[in-house]
């Protein structure tokens, strides 16, 4: 059963439809194979294609190189719930890490670059990756080790990358190197492709959770990319990332709600048809009780999911920044209501929830690198109260 969501005051037919057609997408090319693919580690490129065909890779993107043309939070929000809502993370890790490269793409490439990456990486022809996070540090992009020196009509790129999501497959990647002295100021961009020389990639596969996910470590050697493909102005585009950032936590929010509701609708199906002590699950105050403090932490989260994608769209109409105190904030309170239903339905399912090919299982293993991936819970706290001008 699905329990029913809070009422939509934003809602519009367009958005309706849209959320429908997600939803049908989801149910006819991904939940069947939920576990499979799963358990295989992998899922059929096509259904990157498939997914790009809809233009769920296409918020923010221009129509000219398949995007479609316009931004809209609210129809992001349902799209990860959605996702969320499949119990299957590594699958949409992978189809959507594509999503944290293509903004500086579109925002600092050139025409040719944009005519050329952009618009089979939208399409899902090919993958992409955002190429950030090193051995020595995530969050801090200030302090990037990664260098890149010009040697004539080049660049030459050394340094290291790792937990980089979609990171074995993708065809390009947006890279974060440092060309100048310390600090945001001396760190630049760069769009290398996957066969440039002294570039190298290494599966990370003993993961807790997102199986289904191509996570790698890259290696830069002396990697040569053209200049042409530097983005933006050398050493002023981080702001372009930290927008992206942006998006990614409230994508992962509404990720984590989607998991949320989905173990309380499991924890209850499960709930009325099994019985102890003579009568079902659910009649069991304890039990009763356990649903009523899920419930209530879905729907907060809901309402000020909703909210905030309302506060995006009316900040990019007037354009002003992204509400980025909230959006750290509600990052935190996603994953801590994600990891609190999970532990809840597990208990409630009991050794039913513990085996491999249930739903509940896959989520209470993937709901900690939701507190980790896009910022982690306390760097998040930090930033949210330096945005609060505290």
């Amino acid at each position: 059963m699905r329990t029913t969501p809070p009422a939509r005051p934003f809602d519009t037919p367009e958005r309706a439809s849209f959320r429908d057609t997600v939803q049908r997408f989801i149910d006819t090319e991904i939940a069947p194979h939920a576990n499979d693919w799963d358990e295989a580690g992998d899922f059929p490129w096509a259904l990157h294609e498939k997914a790009g065909a809809l233009g769920l890779f296409g918020f923010g993107i221009d129509e000219a190189y398949g995007g479609l043309g316009f931004d809209d939070a609210l129809m992001r929000f349902d799209c990860g719930t959605a996702m969320g809502y499949a119990g299957i993370g590594g699958v949409n890790a992978s189809l959507f890490s594509r999503g944290i490269m293509t903004g500086p793409i579109q925002q600092l490439a050139s025409e040719d670059q944009k005519r050329e990456v952009l618009t089979e990486i939208v399409s899902g022809k090919v993958g992409g990756a955002l190429a950030m996070t090193e051995p020595s540090g995530g969050s801090d992009l200030s302090r990037l080790k990664t260098k890149a020196v010009r040697d004539g009509d080049d660049w030459l790129i050394s340094g290291e990358k790792t937990f980089i999501t979609g990171g074995m497959k993708a065809s390009w990647y947006v890279v974060g190197a440092r060309t100048g002295g310390e600090g945001f100021g001396g760190v630049s961009l760069f769009l290398v492709p996957a066969d440039a020389p002294g570039f190298t990639r290494i599966s990370i596969r003993k993961k807790m959770g997102w199986w289904a996910s191509d996570t790698a470590t890259l290696h830069f050697d002396q990697c040569r990319a053209p200049a042409s493909g530097q983005l933006g102005q050398e050493g002023v585009c981080l702001l372009a990332i930290m927008d992206n950032f942006n998006h990614e936590r409230f994508s992962l929010s509404a990720g984590c709600l989607g998991m949320a509701r989905r173990c309380l609708d499991d924890a209850i199906a499960y709930a009325q048809q099994r019985e102890t002590f003579g009568k079902p699950l659910i009649k069991h105050q304890a039990i009763r009780h356990k649903i009523a403090d899920m419930s209530s932490r879905i729907d907060a989260l809901d309402s000020y999911l909703q909210m905030i994608a309302w506060r995006i769209n009316d900040a990019r109409d007037k354009g002003a920044p992204m509400p980025a105190a909230e959006l750290a904030k509600v990052k935190v309170l996603a994953s801590k209501t994600a990891e609190f239903c999970a532990n809840e339905a597990m208990q409630i399912l009991g050794g039913a929830g513990y085996l491999r090919g249930c739903a509940v299982e896959r989520i209470y293993r993937e709901v900690k690198v939701m507190a980790i991936g896009g910022g982690s819970e306390e760097i998040m706290r930090d930033l949210a109260v330096k945005q609060m001008g505290l």
